[in-house]
């Protein structure tokens, strides 16, 4: 299986899925192991349920609630190319980015299990095609809210089209405790803060001050910080406020900067 990043490279399988879809990738939203791992082959898997059963088979998963939120997500609503949707790879979705591969969506939601409780509020910072925004409406459910920022307005208007598609989440989106909004993720969205959870499909090369501030007492952050070389990072914020920061594993993310940065593939 051929993955590249920016400073690794290694050697190309016979597995048909092509290469030029790992190089538009750029291997963006996925953990780095030792061995960039996968958790399965690409034509292993092609439905929705299966690729849920294989996380948890693998331990990626262990919370019955995100298993079910994932179930009842269909990935396949959310990209480009429905044939790839359950492979275990980030995948290109234009505009110099992608949507995560489904491990790391799975451990992003499992970090933040306890934040996604229903009637809690939680953030999707660059939520590109609504996929992780619509599994975070489904875990806090009618009473909560859920919201999604994005920078780039095509990727909204489309992310609000595949949320229509959604069984689960379409009458979230309806009544309104489901919101993707046009904005700069780095400030947040200070109209419904502060939140239960946030989540940032970015990297940033600093945790924004703002996402902070948002940030419930009792709440968690999660979010990729670095530049070349990335952690995922855990925010937690007490009861008093105070802010406590540790690293789960090294990932590689496309950057979290400005619109037109981004648009320039910078």
């Amino acid at each position: 299986f051929p993955l590249l990043c920016a400073f690794c490279k290694t050697t190309e399988d016979s597995l048909s899925l092509s290469l030029s879809l790992y190089l538009k990738s750029q291997v963006t939203g996925s953990f780095l192991s030792h061995n960039m791992k996968q958790f399965w082959s690409p034509n292993s898997i092609n439905k929705n349920k299966a690729m849920v059963e294989n996380l948890q088979s693998h331990g990626v998963i262990t919370s019955d609630d995100v298993a079910k939120a994932m179930e009842a997500v269909d990935r396949g609503l959310f990209v480009p190319d429905p044939s790839y949707a359950y492979v275990d790879s980030p995948l290109s979705i234009g505009y110099n980015v992608t949507i995560s591969a489904p491990h790391m969506h799975a451990m992003c939601l499992q970090l933040l299990d306890k934040n996604l409780k229903p009637g809690m509020r939680v953030l999707d910072v660059g939520s590109g095609t609504g996929y992780l925004t619509a599994c975070f409406a489904v875990m806090v459910g009618s009473e909560g809210r859920a919201i999604g920022v994005e920078h780039i307005p095509e990727l909204v208007a489309s992310s609000v089209k595949n949320i229509e598609t959604s069984a689960a989440a379409s009458p979230l989106l309806k009544q309104g405790s489901l919101a993707i909004h046009v904005g700069d993720g780095r400030q947040g969205w200070a109209e419904f803060a502060p939140y239960d959870a946030i989540h940032v499909g970015a990297a940033a090369p600093e945790i924004p001050e703002a996402l902070i501030d948002q940030l419930k007492p009792g709440g968690r952050l999660v979010i990729p910080v670095g530049n070349l070389f990335q952690d995922l990072q855990v925010v937690d914020k007490n009861s008093d406020g105070l802010v406590s920061i540790r690293s789960e594993t090294s990932v590689r993310y496309v950057p979290l900067t400005s619109r037109e940065a981004q648009l320039r593939g910078e």
